[in-house]
């Protein structure tokens, strides 16, 4: 076990194959120690919106919190920069958590350039649901034409690097729908602009869920 990372197993990052097509990304099963799996889900935070929050606008418990840590850490940083054979020394760090899908959701789409490298993590005990698998796409115009489906089942984990071809998307899924999202952005100017878009929006969706409840 690595002596700083007790929820996270580095090895079976360091055991999953790159793969390069259509674009360099890396699926990872049991990426977290599955005795840790009660304890995620009852530690992660409470949502009720769908969209991305920053770490910011949630409150998550005690394990929760370390799972955050070691997803900040400089020993996870520097195995997912080997593994991609990248530097990631001058990128900085995002995080963001959703925890609701709608139907719209899951759209065919590539991250933006400003994010380098990008990491799905899910913590759904189970997931039985047609819609809501992650599929690795050929092209941005078919969710049947894909080479790989994940499901987004506690500790599976997708890294995959930001190219102008990397697109992703999933079926239509509406409900619970636990993910960590980390990126490894280009620089501090687009940390700072992408936390405050997911802060302004997270506090828009909170004034509006205050104003549904009380016009009930």
């Amino acid at each position: 076990m690595d002596e700083q990372l007790s929820i996270i197993r580095l090895e079976a990052l360091r055991d999953a194959p790159l793969n390069d097509d259509p674009f360099p990304f890396v699926v990872i099963e049991n990426f977290l120690r599955p005795e840790y799996a009660a304890e995620v889900a009852k530690d992660f935070p409470a949502i009720n919106s769908r969209g991305s929050f920053p770490l910011s606008e949630v409150s998550g418990g005690a394990t929760f919190q370390r799972l955050v840590a070691e997803l900040n850490s400089a020993e996870l940083k520097a195995a997912i920069a080997n593994k991609f054979a990248v530097n990631l020394d001058d990128r900085s760090t995002m995080i963001t958590v959703r925890g609701q899908a709608s139907a719209r959701d899951g759209r065919i789409h590539t991250d933006t350039k400003s994010k380098f490298l990008t990491m799905l993590l899910y913590l759904n005990p189970v997931w039985e649901a047609e819609g809501g698998w992650l599929r690795i796409l050929k092209n941005g115009k078919s969710l049947d034409d894909y080479v790989a489906e994940i499901p987004p089942t506690f500790g599976t984990c997708l890294l995959f690097k930001v190219t102008d071809n990397c697109w992703h998307g999933h079926k239509p899924f509406k409900g619970t729908r636990k993910v960590l999202q980390l990126n490894y952005v280009t620089d501090d100017a687009a940390l700072h602009r992408h936390l405050l878009r997911h802060s302004l929006t997270a506090k828009l969706k909170n004034l509006r869920e205050v104003f549904v409840k009380g016009a009930a």
